[in-house]
């Protein structure tokens, strides 16, 4: 396996792929048609070298990634709705070209307004179900006496219970599994062409939908590096320093799990395929057997942003002819 730097998720009846510096989101109308948006990716912290650095690129990239994809999931639920949208057409047709823009202006601002402040609970949520409320339950069985070292164990299983009992509650319901239907499309296809195949209908249906660079997986490795870390506080006699230095740390978690997953996406020794497992096999969970209209999506996110006919020609010595269509 050769990495090709795709990375993506599922969004509502739709794939998002990015590559480089441009991102698609193929979403399936309602007409059964597939939308393609292209859009430039910017940083929302800028260019500076600063942001580039080790550790500090997987935070970067974490909060990136939450923007862009709440964004393109926002945007996604848009097209898959399409039909309430001709009526809101409707309504405004009788407004003036003038009236129209600065309508169009004020809902681009209410937009980015939500889509921040969206990302920003989806932060604070995920930090204190995940981070802080496990110790804080550990921390109840200091009236039994235990010691920190002893909690700080109690917390490593509450967090790991807390996190795939989540999972499993997710995986079972049926407006998700479609969604997952389309995360394993998008896995699908990127490991379709990271393997050297073509990218068809008929070739990404068989290859798998596991890959080592999942969302899944990162968020398992946040978890484990977490526990491991979080043994530093052992030895700190206050708990509310306990709990800060808990937040504190999860900028260096995020940084420390992104530097190893992306190791692990480069690489196919012994070591990187041994930490993959548990978050391939998490992957069970996450991902379910898309159906070929789904693969059609998928594919158009991928073409939309990254040539794969020349990458297999480079990486893998595949020949395809330019005009031949999945």
């Amino acid at each position: 396996m050769k990495s090709s730097n795709i990375g993506g998720q599922a969004v509502m009846e739709g794939i998002m792929m990015r590559h480089k510096d441009k991102y698609a989101t193929a979403v399936r109308r309602p007409d059964k048609e597939i939308e393609v948006k292209v859009e430039d990716y910017k940083c929302i912290f800028g260019k500076s070298a600063f942001w580039k650095k080790p550790i500090i690129r997987g935070v970067v990239s974490f909060v990136d990634s939450l923007v862009v994809g709440t964004k393109c999931l926002m945007y996604s639920a848009e097209i898959a709705g399409d039909e309430e949208d001709e009526e809101e057409e409707k309504k405004k047709a009788h407004l003036t070209e003038e009236e129209r823009v600065a309508q169009k202006e004020k809902e681009d601002k209410q937009f980015k307004w939500l889509l921040y402040i969206t990302v920003a609970i989806s932060i604070v949520v995920s930090v204190a179900a995940f981070m802080l409320l496990p110790y804080a339950l550990a921390s109840l069985l200091k009236h039994a006496g235990a010691s920190e070292f002893l909690i700080t164990i109690a917390e490593a299983f509450v967090k790991l219970f807390l996190f795939l009992g989540y999972m499993v509650l997710i995986s079972r319901l049926k407006d998700i599994q479609r969604t997952f239907m389309y995360h394993g499309a998008e896995h699908k296809c990127i490991n379709c062409v990271e393997h050297g195949m073509p990218l068809t209908v008929e070739n990404v249906m068989k290859s798998s939908r596991q890959h080592k660079r999942c969302g899944t997986s990162f968020l398992f490795l946040v978890m484990i590096v977490s526990i491991f870390l979080h043994f530093i506080f052992v030895l700190v006699p206050v708990f509310w320093v306990r709990l800060l230095g808990r937040l504190l740390m999860v900028p260096v978690v995020a940084g420390i799990s992104f530097e190893m997953i992306q190791w692990a996406g480069r690489t196919d020794n012994k070591i990187a395929c041994a930490l993959s497992k548990p978050g391939l096999a998490l992957q069970k969970l996450t991902t379910k057997e898309p159906t070929p209209d789904m693969v059609e999506v998928a594919i158009k996110a991928v073409e939309a942003v990254f040539d794969w006919k020349a990458y297999l020609k480079e990486e893998f010595q595949v020949e395809v002819d330019a005009d031949e269509n999945p």
